[in-house]
């Protein structure tokens, strides 16, 4: 055969090679026939794989290959042109498939080494992934030892259990040979040893605050590796070991001087305790940043920790004082309540008592006045008058502030004339001002209305007391009396920028002023005039009397009637200006029914005598009685005298028209013969009027007197005139309350 291209063999064929290389030739095909085939199941399964046309080209390689050993095996014997020609279009495809196959592993190599970079880069990322998943497990091991711990110091507020916890939580976590708190003395020169792991009572020395060492933990707000032979690290025995690492860290305490009123308490940047802490000797084990971080952390909560004690233990201190204070306060309050009742229960028995006897020196020197005297008697007789009735105005007066200082004085509203008011009032000063030979003049304004609502008594007080000191320290000239509506530009006034009125529909603002050219005052004296029992230091002063109670009264009923007073002067020797603004309610009916008042200094209206009235007199006190009869007698009334309640209501008969009687008797008082009268008189024109005669000024009294049907009461001392006055009143209305 001219075209078999076969290899001649260069030693003859043996028939049991040919048959070995027969076989090898035919598993060779088949190997490589087989491998393709996993090639495509590969491809087919992978869908990952990048490169799948180089597994295309080298199954085709391989292919290729298996097929030329298949083909090798015809040319062990004599083979045809055919076979020669199969043969050799064979092996040129494979070469040219083996070429492009190899050209094409030049191309993809860099692409190969690629994917192992890539592998690499993942190798690293998984790895770093896997240190920082460590670091997570660590911080959160560290978060919950940290948590287990806060749990542990916060459990309590007690800074001793506090600081003893955190030691031995710290020691058990972190596997520490000892663990010690530094503690600063109170003069912040010193840190003290003050508790320890292992040691149950630590031994007490202290070490200066300002050791280099200590200057640098102090210093940063971070975990310190310190040495192990520094003074706050030699807290352990000493051994034959390598002593371990040692840190220590600052902790903030919190300076209870740095509290804030409604804000947290600042954390001093001067006060530190020291915490040290200590690995176990002998020990490779080095402290690891995870640790470090947790002493820091556990640093800070023992910071707030100690603050939340520390303000538990203030407020504790705070609260115990407060309650002592309470106690102390209740027991003044308690006392002063008891003061007030004594001083009230005095005033009611002096009062009482007072105007007993003042009742018989004003009733006798009246009477004494209407018999025939000398010159000279008769001006003894008016000089006891006035100083009586001074006195009885100063007993009013210290009654009047009493009540108004401990708030049981109250006001009582009612439709009054306010010009009828103002009109008294002028009657009631003039002739005392005519004796100084003072004009007084009265002006009121078309606008002020002629009724309005307000305490009638204490407005009248309070006008005749402005006037009084006018007239009082006046010795010539004149006095002009001014009232009229305040306008809303008037209301306020900068001069009494603590005055706030508020304007309505309902109400308004009454103003008065009393001028007068009197001795004046300084300045620097103005404050004083409305302070109790104050008198300025001028001559002239001095020399008209008083108590100094007046102003200080009637700033008090100004103030209760919502109102503002204030005194004008341009000095000694110009005169002064009394200026009063009070608030008064708008009448809604003109025709309001309303008592009778009865005025401090009688008038002269009605009969000057009642002869042969009949009059029943009942008092315990046989001055008082006496007196009381004196006077009844002397304005022609017949009079029956008892001194008993028993007697009293053996002898009312229907003849009786008028019956005095005092409240204040032993046994059965003047309440319960009250009620007895008036169920032994069923029709009202056979009883008596029945008045209540006493020196009792309180307003449980009047409530009383009201309470089981009595007619009126009158207030002792009762001089002729205002006996008289009295009982013209009680004939005409069969009603008369005086104001109390």
């Amino acid at each position: 055969m001219d075209s078999c291209n076969c290899i001649e063999p260069q030693w003859p064929p043996d028939d049991l090679l040919m048959k070995y290389q027969y076989i090898s030739d035919f598993f060779i095909a088949l190997a490589y026939f087989s491998i393709p085939l996993e090639l495509i199941y590969f491809v087919k399964k992978s869908a990952v794989f990048p490169y799948r046309w180089v597994l295309v080209q080298f199954g085709a390689f391989i292919v290729l290959c298996g097929a030329t050993h298949l083909i090798n095996l015809w040319t062990f014997t004599m083979h045809t042109r055919t076979v020669a020609m199969v043969m050799t279009t064979a092996k040129v495809f494979t070469a040219v498939v083996s070429c492009a196959t190899a050209l094409m592993l030049v191309h993809i190599i860099p692409d190969l080494l690629s994917v192992k970079t890539r592998e690499l880069f993942l190798k690293n990322k998984a790895a770093e992934l896997d240190r920082e998943m460590g670091l997570i497990r660590t911080q959160e091991e560290t978060g919950r030892h940290v948590r287990m711990l806060t749990h542990e110091i916060r459990s309590t507020l007690d800074r001793h259990t506090i600081l003893k916890t955190t030691l031995v939580e710290l020691g058990r976590t972190l596997a520490l040979e000892e663990c010690a708190l530094w503690m600063p003395t109170r003069t912040g020169l010193e840190l003290q040893l003050s508790y320890t792991l292992r040691q149950q009572n630590p031994v007490g020395y202290t070490v200066p605050i300002h050791l280099p060492v200590i200057n640098q933990v102090f210093s940063s707000s971070h975990a310190v590796k310190i040495s192990p032979k520094c003074p706050v690290a030699r807290i352990r025995p000493a051994g034959k070991y390598m002593p371990g690492e040692v840190v220590a860290v600052r902790v903030p305490l919190l300076h209870l001087s740095n509290f804030q009123i409604n804000d947290w308490p600042e954390l001093s940047t001067k006060r530190y305790a020291l915490m040290v802490l200590m690995l176990p000797s002998d020990s490779a084990r080095q402290w690891h940043v995870h640790e470090l971080e947790l002493v820091e952390v556990v640093a800070d909560q023992v910071a707030v920790a100690l603050s939340h004690a520390a303000i538990l233990e203030e407020s504790m201190r705070a609260r115990d004082l407060l309650m002592e204070q309470n106690v102390a306060l209740d027991l003044a309050r308690r006392e002063a309540e008891t003061a007030i009742r004594a001083r009230n229960d005095f005033l009611a028995v002096m009062n009482h008592e007072m105007r007993t006897p003042m009742h018989a020196i004003i009733a006798l020197s009246s009477l004494l006045q209407e018999t025939e005297l000398t010159p000279e008697q008769r001006l003894m007789v008016e000089t006891i008058l006035k100083s009586s009735n001074l006195l009885s105005t100063l007993i009013n007066d210290v009654l009047d502030l009493s009540r108004l200082e401990d708030g049981s004085l109250q006001l009582d509203l009612g439709t009054f004339n306010l010009f009828a008011v103002f009109r008294e009032v002028l009657n009631l000063i003039k002739p005392i001002a005519s004796v100084k030979k003072l004009h007084v003049s009265l002006n009121l304004a078309p606008d002020l209305p002629e009724y309005a609502i307000g305490d009638e008594k204490r407005l009248m007080q309070t006008i005749l007391n402005v006037i009084g000191n006018a007239v009082k320290f006046s010795k010539e000239g004149s006095i002009s009396i001014t009232a009229f509506v305040a306008k809303s530009e008037l209301l306020r006034d900068s001069r009494t920028p603590e005055f706030f009125p508020v304007p309505s529909d309902n109400h308004f603002y009454l103003r008065v002023q009393v001028k007068d050219s009197g001795v004046g005052i300084s300045p620097q004296d103005i404050p004083k005039l409305f302070t109790k029992f104050a008198q300025t230091q001028s001559t002239a002063t001095r020399n008209s009397g008083g108590s100094g109670l007046g102003l200080a009264i009637c700033k008090r009923f100004v103030n209760l009637m919502e109102g503002h007073i204030w005194i004008e002067s341009e000095g000694l020797g110009k005169g002064c200006t009394a200026i009063f603004m009070v608030k008064l309610g708008i009448p809604e009916r003109l025709n309001e029914p309303k008592l009778p008042f009865m005025p401090k200094v009688p008038t002269n209206h009605g009969p000057t005598a009642f002869p042969g009235l009949k009059v029943l007199v009942m008092d315990e006190n046989g001055v008082s009685r006496m007196v009381t009869k004196g006077l009844l007698v002397h304005l022609g009334c017949d009079v029956t005298m008892v001194s008993s309640s028993e007697e009293c209501l053996r002898v009312v008969s229907h003849e009786h028209k008028v019956v005095f009687m005092d409240v204040c008797v032993p046994g059965m008082d003047g309440y319960e013969v009250a009620i007895r009268i008036n169920e032994k008189f069923t029709k009202r024109h056979e009883r008596p009027i029945i008045v209540a005669l006493t020196g009792n000024t309180d307003k449980v009294t009047k409530e009383n007197c009201m309470r089981v049907g009595m007619d009126g009461i009158i207030l002792k001392p009762v001089s002729l005139d205002k006996m008289r006055s009295v009982l013209s009143d009680l004939l005409e209305h069969r009603v008369l309350f005086e104001a109390i």
